[in-house]
């Protein structure tokens, strides 16, 4: 199957405005040296110096494609990225590693739940959160040739699905519920379908929204959900504030339509850091935790309008 690093070598040969710059992570993309040579820049532990660099890059009509753990590329060098890259809209790409849940064992210096928020706040700033490995792999071609600055999250996890083509700005509309509808940003796209089974087999209608990009963000597929008059459970491995549900919240304010929305999200703490699997655990992310939690809630009959 093909990876990250098979594609960006793929199209870095048909399109040599391309340039990979990393400050010192290079996990995915190895092997690229060899292939890229003078238009694979490792700029050490420097991620402020990498985005100056990119904009040089940009402005001279190349694409250069940012790579850093998530949090130090987006905290340590946010202001370099607004005022560098998004004020003059350059196509600078900035690929984000081990973002959200993904920095399992990893304490809160390195753990990236805010950059969603900072990303999206941003103007002409395109944020993407693909739910999986082959997601992933759909949409860069064209995240990675436009001429917008984007931000991706970036998930290489294994999947079985079969994802539905990438159009940007639109959301993938997996399967429409009349009792409860799930819309899931990223990573935790595996566990929203383990829920969703779970949900089912308990005689409930549920459906599932890979939204894909919170910015541009598909609003319609937003309004044909609260269309269903059903349960709206957002899921995202990010701080409640700024992120999926505050994007969904922010489109039915905007419309003013009302919903009953749930939101999986973290409130104002870091994660406990542990594998991968005790972390969803401790902080109730795996599939029973939130069945249940739905469960309990819709039958509760208690809801946040939005008005």
């Amino acid at each position: 199957m093909k990876t990250y690093q098979d594609l960006l070598r793929e199209l870095s040969v048909t399109n040599e405005r391309l340039f990979v710059l990393t400050a010192e992570n290079r996990a995915l993309i190895r092997d690229l040296p060899e292939t890229m040579g003078e238009r694979f820049i490792d700029v050490g532990i420097a991620e402020q110096t990498m985005i100056g660099m990119a904009a040089g890059l940009a402005l001279r009509g190349r694409i250069p494609i940012c790579h850093a753990l998530a949090p130090f590329l987006i905290f340590r060098a946010y202001e370099f990225i607004r005022n560098n890259i998004c004020i003059p809209g350059l196509p600078v790409k900035l690929s984000g590693y081990i973002p959200g849940f993904l920095s399992d064992g990893n304490g809160p210096t390195h753990q990236a739940l805010e950059d969603l928020s900072l990303m999206r706040g941003l103007p002409h700033m395109e944020v993407y959160c693909p739910a999986d490995e082959q997601d992933m792999l759909s949409m860069l071609p064209d995240i990675w040739e436009s001429e917008k600055p984007a931000y991706i999250r970036v998930n290489t996890r294994k999947t079985q699905f079969e994802h539905a083509v990438f159009e940007k700005g639109k959301a993938e509309l997996i399967s429409l519920g009349s009792d409860v509808n799930i819309i899931v940003a990223g990573f935790l796209f595996e566990q929203a379908m383990q829920t969703k089974a779970l949900l089912e087999a308990q005689g409930i209608s549920v459906g599932i929204t890979n939204i894909r990009s919170l910015k541009p963000l598909d609003e319609t597929a937003l309004l044909q959900l609260a269309a269903q008059n059903s349960w709206i459970i957002t899921m995202e491995d990010h701080f409640q504030k700024g992120g999926l549900y505050s994007a969904v919240a922010e489109t039915y304010l905007k419309y003013q339509v009302k919903a009953k929305v749930m939101p999986f999200a973290l409130s104002d703490q870091w994660f406990r850091p542990a594998l991968l699997d005790d972390v969803l655990k401790f902080e109730g992310f795996t599939a029973e935790a939130m069945f249940h939690k739905i469960y309990n809630k819709i039958n509760c009959l208690q809801y946040v309008q939005f008005n």
